[in-house]
C-alpha cells in the first residue's frame, strides 16, 4: 500500500512539472538570436552541408567533448566495479556452443556493420549521422561477435588502443584550432573545400571520425566488462 501511495505521489509530481512546462510554452515564429546565427552563418563559415554537425562539432564542441568524457567515465567506472573472469573460469562454466548459422552470419554481417558505422560518421558532415551514431553501430557489431563467441577475449588491446589514440587526437585537433584557426575545435585548420562534397567542411569529418572511433571503442569496452562480469561469491 505504501509503495502504491509513493508511486502515485511521484506520478503526481511528474505531472505537475510537465504541466508547468506545457503552460510556459510559447510558440516562436522566428529563431532565437544564437540559432539564427548558426543557420545564417554556419554553412558559409564552416562549409558543412549538415548544419547540426556544424553546431555539435564546432560551435558547441566543448559540449561534445564533455559528452565523450562522460561516456569514458562510465566505461571506467564499470570496469572498476565489475570483476572480470579469467579465460579458465569462462571455460569451466561450459558455455554451450553457438550454432553454425550464428557463426556464419556473424562472419558475413560484422564487417558490413563496421563499414556502415564508419560510413555514418565519415559522412556526418553531409547527411544525418555522426560520431555517436556511427560509434553505436560499431558497438552493435561487437555485441554480435560476443553472441557468436561468448568466450572470446581477443580485441581488448585493440579497443583500448583505439580509444586512447582517438581521444588524444580529438583533443589535439581542438588545441590546433587555437593556434591555426579562430579557437578550440575550429574546423578551419584544414581547407573547407567545395560545399557538399566528401572533402569539405575542413576538419569536421576528421573530428567526427575520431568521435565515432572513440564512442565505438568505449561502448565495446563496456560490453566486454559486462560480458566478463561476475558477482563476488
Amino acid at each position: 500500500m505504501v509503495k502504491k501511495i509513493f508511486a502515485l505521489i511521484a506520478l503526481a509530481g511528474i505531472a505537475f512539472m510537465l504541466w508547468g512546462l506545457f503552460k510556459s510554452y510559447r510558440h516562436q515564429e522566428t529563431l532565437p538570436r544564437t540559432s539564427r546565427y548558426y543557420a545564417q552563418k554556419g554553412p558559409d563559415e564552416l562549409g558543412s552541408a549538415n548544419l547540426v554537425t556544424s553546431v555539435v562539432v564546432t560551435y558547441r564542441g566543448l559540449d561534445t567533448l564533455g559528452e565523450v568524457t562522460i561516456l569514458f567515465s562510465v566505461a571506467s567506472i564499470i570496469g572498476f566495479f565489475l570483476k572480470s573472469r579469467t579465460q579458465r573460469e569462462l571455460k569451466a562454466e561450459g558455455f554451450r556452443e553457438t550454432s553454425e548459422l550464428l557463426h556464419t552470419s556473424t562472419a558475413f554481417l560484422v564487417p558490413i556493420i563496421f563499414l556502415f558505422g564508419a560510413y555514418v560518421f565519415v559522412g556526418g558532415h553531409l547527411s544525418p549521422g555522426g560520431g555517436f551514431q556511427g560509434g553505436a553501430i560499431i558497438a552493435s557489431g561487437t555485441l554480435l561477435l560476443f553472441l557468436a563467441t561468448p568466450t572470446a577475449s581477443r580485441g581488448k588491446t585493440i579497443i583500448s588502443l583505439v580509444e586512447s589514440v582517438s581521444g588524444v587526437a580529438y583533443v589535439g585537433i581542438g588545441i590546433a584550432g587555437i593556434f591555426l584557426a579562430a579557437g578550440f575545435l575550429d574546423n578551419r585548420i584544414l581547407p573547407t573545400g567545395r560545399f557538399g562534397t566528401i572533402f569539405s567542411a575542413g576538419a569536421i569529418p576528421v573530428i567526427y571520425s575520431l568521435i565515432g572511433l572513440k564512442v565505438g571503442a568505449e561502448l565495446s569496452a563496456i560490453l566486454y566488462k559486462l560480458k566478463d562480469a561476475k558477482e563476488d561469491e
